[in-house]
């Protein structure tokens, strides 16, 4: 058996209440509908199949906003590295589709000295792409 797999504290781990594609339609509408720009959508999956490996459904989507990740890169070029902000929806054989958001606030702050005046606009989003798939806002068991 597999051991469970270690989930990093600035890792936010959130159930969605809809299938695979239409939890992927969802963020990418309730993004692009708050002003973000979507940088990439990877599908994982595919691309292991191009190594001749599987994967379980994974997609990656590298979204943003100039308007907030532009003071950032300026106060610190290596925080550059950090941006544009991720997520990953994901999905287990006959379990929840879920969505992993690394949440840059604190490791901004912490790691590259941002002020955090900066880095207040990314702490809405966690509750924008909660919202978008309906993953229950106030069980913080559901949240990581």
């Amino acid at each position: 058996m597999t051991p469970p797999a270690r989930i990093p504290s600035s890792v936010i781990t959130m159930h969605s209440g809809f299938d695979f594609e239409v939890t992927i339609t969802r963020l990418k509408q309730a993004l692009t509908e708050r002003g973000m720009t979507i940088f990439a959508d990877i599908d994982q999956a595919v691309a292991a199949v191009s190594a001749s490996t599987t994967l379980r459904p994974t997609r990656m989507l590298l979204f943003g906003n100039p308007k907030g990740g532009t003071p950032v890169m300026e106060a610190n070029p290596h925080a550059a590295l950090e941006l544009p902000l991720k997520l990953v929806v994901w999905q287990e054989p006959e379990g929840p589709v879920l969505v992993d958001f690394l949440e840059p606030s604190a490791m901004l702050v912490e790691h590259y000295g941002i002020d955090p005046s900066l880095t207040g606009a990314f702490s809405q989003v966690p509750s924008l792409l909660a919202h978008a798939i309906d993953a229950d806002q106030t069980d913080a068991a559901s949240w990581r």
